[in-house]
């Protein structure tokens, strides 16, 4: 007798289950802390394999974790393409594997774009609880592509702001996110713009060469820097990277993979985890930026939660 074939779990079911970001954040932060206790928070994951596809612009990334806190096993490829000529491709596409961990068996392929955007949403927002200056009242959006999406949903579900504001490079896009956001958001006309006097700043953008710059950045600010995940890819100037203390999910994937880290010469202060198990402090009262470069097992415990989910109501 043949095994059980896998389940396939598409984009739009995968939504029905993780309709918000924020039902990952508890485990999203044990995960976190986990990985920052080394091998004995029992998380396995190397710095992610990134293949490029020079002939069109792409890459391919390999992202396999375990977590022995959920028993859980899988691996995503991702891909992601810097200039499309077919914008209706996204730019990021992304399919997750979970296995079964005690024999290897592949129990679901399911869509991973969701679960990108949602967790990574969800890491930015733990990294703002923790670091944002009290009374933050401006958010500050660079960006309009899916992650913009998502962290804004996540962002004004748990926090209460004041204005939010968006820049994109292509005015449109903008003026579209603006339109379907749930509330007032201000389009403006330059980053700068959107910047100055913001609290709250989430950078989520194709960039390869700054857009967002030091002195333009409040004192006390916090910055979540999710985009530029290349080594030579950059969204924020040396000035803002040296004169901020700099917190990453992973230090290992922040030096080989972040090239606003390592151009910059910037020094990490810590790692999310860290702060989030006592044992470095989270320092709101200054300028932070959290250099999001996004963990397998955030895709661990993301995919693990859907498949749950799925399976209770099948």
């Amino acid at each position: 007798m043949g095994s059980t074939p896998p389940v396939f779990i598409g984009a739009e079911e995968v939504e029905k289950h993780l309709h918000r970001a924020s039902l990952l954040l508890p485990a999203l932060e044990a995960a976190l802390a986990n990985f920052s206790e080394g091998a004995a928070g029992g998380v396995v994951q190397p710095v992610r394999t990134v293949l490029p596809v020079p002939r069109h612009g792409g890459y391919l990334g390999v992202m396999p974790a375990y977590s022995a806190a959920d028993d859980a096993l899988t691996t995503k490829l991702v891909t992601f393409y810097e200039h499309l000529k077919d914008s209706s491709v996204p730019s990021h596409q992304a399919t997750v594997l979970l296995f079964d961990p005690s024999n290897g068996t592949l129990k679901a392929v399911m869509d991973g774009s969701v679960i990108t955007a949602k967790r990574t949403a969800a890491v930015s927002a733990i990294a703002t609880k923790l670091l944002m200056p009290p009374f933050a009242e401006v958010l500050c959006i660079l960006g309009a592509g899916v992650q913009a999406y998502s962290h804004y949903d996540i962002f004004t579900e748990l926090f209460t702001f004041k204005e939010v504001r968006i820049w994109n490079r292509t005015k449109e896009r903008a003026v579209q996110f603006a339109s379907a956001a749930h509330g007032p958001v201000r389009v403006c006309a330059s980053a700068q713009e959107a910047v100055t006097g913001a609290d709250v700043i989430v950078t989520v953008t194709m960039a390869t060469a700054p857009i967002l710059f030091g002195d333009w950045v409040k004192p006390g600010a916090h910055i979540n820097a999710v985009g530029a995940s290349r080594p030579d890819w950059r969204e924020l100037d040396d000035e803002l990277m040296k004169n901020s203390v700099l917190f990453v999910d992973s230090r290992d994937a922040a030096l080989t993979e972040s090239g606003d880290v390592i151009l910059s010469g910037a020094e990490i202060f810590a790692e999310l985890g860290e702060v989030l198990k006592g044992t470095k402090p989270a320092l709101p009262e200054k300028t932070t930026v959290f250099k999001s470069l996004g963990m397998a097992v955030e895709d661990t415990v993301a995919a693990k939660f859907v498949y749950d989910a799925w399976s209770a109501g099948n």
